[in-house]
């Protein structure tokens, strides 16, 4: 790809990643016209659900009170412990040295941060789990992710070569010979083949959109269990989409479950900003437990504190209670009660004022969250894994890009640091546009395992969202032992491939994921199994990609 090839180039997802990316590459390249393809409306994504807010160093304008002291160094020394031996220093450094351009860029596109309260010309600046200082910028107070949306979808609607269009899913990534002639074969050791453009469904019609370059920003696969803080869209379809185009895929087997969901139907999320402000996790006794397992209490990593609920109720069904608190939740499914984050120490006026979408939110449950604990659930939240780039965003199938959490860029290892998730959509948003305008570049080449998963295909049985879900959350969640994921292997395997695009790529990534899990044999970060003892100190596993077997690809 030279540098004068890219005219046209289809973005696959519109949250912060996709949005980002292509307000980048208009500025970059404004011979380049986009086209932005979201599945439902444009404002509709993970990012618009983010609550916490952004992770970035940003120094203050001159002459105004130092903060307190962070730097540069300390979140990339946040981020490497949080990723649990497995995130790459060389994408951490990225993210985090180039974390103030990115905000800067999000200020020009029109984003407002939240200003300290004690001094209007400077951010500011929360604390979340796992970070040595508070670093996390905000927007709303508590509505982050719609703040980001809401400012970035109006910026791209204001660009003329920015062709929007909505309700569209993308079926599949089209590839070109080096004759230029399509084949929809998935690259071989003999030859790579290159991206031409997707397949959509739009308005239930389908479409050919021809581009130069297709970036994949689809965001992840929350769906897969059946409490997530995702929304319905999040259907694993990126993944599913490169890993048919013949890209690496690695770390599938970390999936962050994010330990303060409300625990009722559609488990929205409750940030980690709550606690970084004071607020505790108990049992019904009131109990503080947390610090019962990590000497960091509530503020522990992510993996840890979802973890330790899990061991928690195991080993507390009923969660040591003697009556169950004020303001309790009806239950669903197969989940137990017991577990609650109490903020009442943090006062109402506080609340309303730091947390104005959440007081809301619980109020509409039935909650006074000022003087109840509300209860809550770890949900599937964030996939570290995904579709394996560099970190200008090149996947290994020449054309096809990919950003945000659909990408595995290698920064969150095997474990996420609160607010690094928007940071990653706006860093490497920015470096895959640039790599665009520059030309794109040459596509990076993986050491990969190939899988045929075709081969170990018993089809027997139709199957539901709720049925995968079930199996998922059963032997794939929060806990896994190696008897419960070949148990979840047999029963992927014999269900049998839908029409519906949408439950077929949540099969595929379920089957990519327990494959992932059963391979990696002792616990690391996300990935726990509770079969095997503790991890020693020793590095873990090094990390493992795979791709499609195709014809020449199988050993």
């Amino acid at each position: 790809m030279t540098a004068d090839a890219v005219q046209r180039v289809v973005i696959v997802g519109s949250g912060v990643a996709g949005l980002q990316t292509a307000l980048v590459l208009r500025r970059l390249a404004p011979h380049c016209d986009v086209v932005l393809a979201s599945k439902t409306a444009l404002a509709e994504s993970n990012t618009r659900y983010a609550q916490g807010g952004i992770a970035a160093v940003v120094p203050d304008p001159p002459g105004t009170r130092a903060a307190a002291h962070d730097s540069v160094a300390d979140h990339i020394a946040d981020t490497l412990a949080a990723g649990a031996g497995l995130a790459d220093p060389e994408a951490v450094a990225v993210l985090c040295a180039e974390a103030a351009r990115g905000i800067a860029a999000l200020q020009a596109a029109g984003v407002v941060f939240d200003a300290s309260p004690t001094d209007a010309t400077v951010p500011a600046r929360g604390r979340e789990a796992a970070h040595s200082a508070a670093r996390v910028l905000h927007l709303g107070g508590d509505a982050s992710g719609a703040g980001l949306v809401a400012a970035l979808t109006a910026a791209v609607r204001r660009d003329p070569r920015i062709e929007v269009l909505e309700d569209t899913l993308v079926t599949r990534v089209l590839l070109q010979d080096s004759a230029g002639h399509d084949d929809g074969a998935p690259p071989t050791r003999q030859g790579r083949r290159r991206a031409s453009g997707v397949e959509v469904l739009h308005g239930g019609a389908a479409r050919t959109l021809r581009a130069d370059a297709v970036v994949l920003a689809t965001g992840g696969a929350g769906q897969l269990f059946d409490s997530t803080t995702n929304p319905r869209i999040a259907t694993g379809d990126g993944v599913a989409l490169a890993w048919h185009a013949g890209a690496a895929v690695a770390d599938l087997e970390f999936f962050q479950f994010h330990p303060t969901s409300l625990d009722v139907p559609g488990n929205p999320l409750i940030s980690e900003a709550v606690r970084g402000e004071g607020a505790h996790l108990v049992d019904a006794d009131g109990h503080r437990f947390m610090a019962d397992y990590h000497p960091d209490g509530d503020l522990a990593p992510r993996d840890v504190v979802s973890r330790s609920i899990a061991q928690h109720l195991l080993h507390h069904p009923s969660g040591g209670r003697s009556g169950t608190p004020e303001g309790d939740c009806a239950r669903e499914g197969r989940r137990r009660a017991g577990v609650y984050l109490d903020a009442t120490g943090l006062g109402r006026a506080f609340l309303v004022r730091r947390f104005p979408t959440l007081t809301a939110l619980t109020a509409q449950h039935g909650i006074d969250w000022s003087s109840t604990p509300v209860p809550v659930v770890p949900a599937a939240h964030y996939w570290m894994g995904g579709v394996r780039t560099d970190t200008s965003g090149r996947t290994s199938v020449p054309g096809l890009f990919a950003v945000g959490e659909v990408a595995r860029t290698g920064v969150h290892g095997a474990n996420r640091l609160a607010s690094n998730s928007l940071l990653e959509g706006v860093v490497f948003g920015a470096r895959c546009a640039a790599a665009l305008a520059a030309g794109g570049g040459p596509a990076p080449s993986f050491d990969v395992e190939y899988l045929d998963l075709e081969a170990e295909e018993t089809v027997t049985q139709s199957f539901t969202r709720g049925d995968l879900q079930a199996v998922m959350s059963d032997h794939a969640g929060v806990l896994r032992t190696g008897a419960g994921l070949e148990l979840a292997r047999k029963h992927l395997a014999s269900y049998r491939p839908d029409t519906d695009p949408e439950l077929a790529n949540l099969l595929l990534c379920a089957r990519l994921l327990v494959h992932a899990a059963s391979r990696r044999t002792g616990s690391c970060g996300a990935h726990h199994r509770a079969d095997q003892p503790d991890p020693a100190p020793q590095a873990p596993a090094p990390s493992r990609s795979y791709a499609r077997a195709t014809e020449g690809t199988r050993p």
